[in-house]
């Protein structure tokens, strides 16, 4: 077989590179509509510097792969009225779960981000093999919805995903999660391929999209509650370390002197993570005195109302997460600290106003803001969504446009 003079193994080097251009092309287009839709043609052109032709080129070639479509003209201008266009929602789907010890939290949206359905439910976390089932049916039903047409799942989880052992490491909230081959058991039970990312990191990203970080490019999202954990934003990007560690403040060496640093569990859950924590909180008001059925919630809400006890556990709380917080800003120098989780969001009000006197002194330049996630339990959630949406209108767009392209 011959080759003929200017062609590489039988290709045509000008028509792969006019391929490759026009894929470009259509990306840019796909992308500025995805952002300022319902959008018009001439603002299409303005938007992406492209000709009015090939931004017409363009369209016919997205709608023909179905992800955009024509929504009407805009009214009110004087002259022929402008066709208006924007993705095609339905093109795919994501799911997002967040998955704790006291819940799984789970929402399903289309392309254009829009949430279809959520879903909360009570965690079985007591072992792998229920949670996993219970993880199955709850991507089920969110896939039922979308008529079995799910692009990609998102998972947040505590902890850091060894994707070669499949397998959870620094997660002891979730119990058999640290055994060889776990996540490759859930794997065979979805649908789709899926991807795990750490909570609070993904928390980070949901505060970056959703909430407090949004145009900020140095910002922490510290979660206290069952656990404590960090999401950290360097640059405007999450960072995650060498092993996907960063952020484990949970074993930060902090609170020597708490009876509590030296349990037996410390190890396995880290010394911050075992003095302030919402069980550390308890312990800590059952040490002073405090009797009956105690939660971290009655612990806080009894300071609120003046019980000294309670007062005395909360300044024990403060004094943690002030000197975690020190160590953070001395390191990372972050714009903002958003507090989330049990404490760090529904109890932020008792704990504020001690933290942030106490960083005064302990800071070089003085505390960054501090402040409580508009977020709530949500943020997870949001940012398994965000970060789904972002690998789906990838996959989307590369199966119908550039699996369609002519070799």
């Amino acid at each position: 077989m011959s080759t003929e003079p200017g062609a590489a193994g039988g290709r045509n080097p000008t028509a792969n590179t006019t391929s490759l251009l026009r894929i470009m092309n259509e990306r840019a287009v796909y992308e500025r509509i995805r952002l300022l839709g319902p959008v018009s043609r001439p603002e299409l052109a303005a938007a992406t510097g492209l000709s009015k032709p090939t931004i017409s080129l363009a369209l016919a070639d997205l709608e023909q792969a179905g992800l955009v479509l024509s929504v009407g003209h805009r009214t009110g201008n004087a002259g022929r009225a402008a066709l208006l266009y924007k993705i095609r929602p339905e093109a795919g789907w994501v799911i997002g779960l967040d998955v704790g010890r006291e819940w799984v939290r789970a929402a399903l949206v289309d392309l254009s981000g829009e949430i279809a359905v959520r879903e909360d439910v009570r965690s079985r976390a007591g072992g792998a093999t229920a949670l996993i089932g219970q993880l199955g049916r709850i991507v089920d039903d969110l896939a039922a919805a979308a008529d079995g047409a799910i692009t990609n799942i998102v998972l947040g989880t505590p902890g850091v995903h060894d994707v070669e052992n499949r397998r959870l490491h620094l997660a002891p909230n979730l119990p058999g999660w640290d055994r060889p081959g776990v996540t490759g058991r859930l794997a065979e039970r979805l649908p789709v391929p899926f991807a795990i990312e750490n909570d609070i990191a993904l928390a980070a990203l949901g505060e970056q999209g959703y909430g407090l970080g949004a145009g900020l490019r140095h910002f922490v999202y510290v979660s206290i509650g069952t656990g404590i954990g960090m999401g950290i934003i360097v640059d405007g990007e999450l960072y995650r370390g060498a092993r996907g560690a960063a952020g484990e403040i949970a074993f930060l060496p902090m609170g020597e002197a708490d009876p509590l640093a030296h349990a037996p569990q410390t190890r396995r859950h880290g010394m911050l993570e075992s003095v302030a924590s919402a069980p550390g909180v308890v312990a800590t008001a059952q040490r002073l005195g405090m009797t009956g059925q105690i939660t971290a919630k009655r612990v806080f809400d009894a300071a609120r109302a003046g019980d000294p006890v309670a007062e005395r556990a909360v300044a024990h709380e403060a004094d943690h997460v002030t000197r975690a917080l020190a160590g953070v800003v001395a390191l990372l120098d972050p714009e903002l600290v958003v507090l989330g989780g049990g404490i760090g969001g529904h109890g932020a009000d008792v704990l504020l106003g001690a933290v942030r006197d106490r960083l005064e002194t302990m800071t070089p330049l003085g505390p960054p803001r501090i402040e409580v996630s508009p977020l709530g339990d949500d943020a997870v959630v949001l940012g398994a969504l965000a970060t789904g949406l972002a690998t789906a209108r990838a996959l989307v767009f590369d199966r119908a446009i550039s699996g369609a392209q002519p070799a």
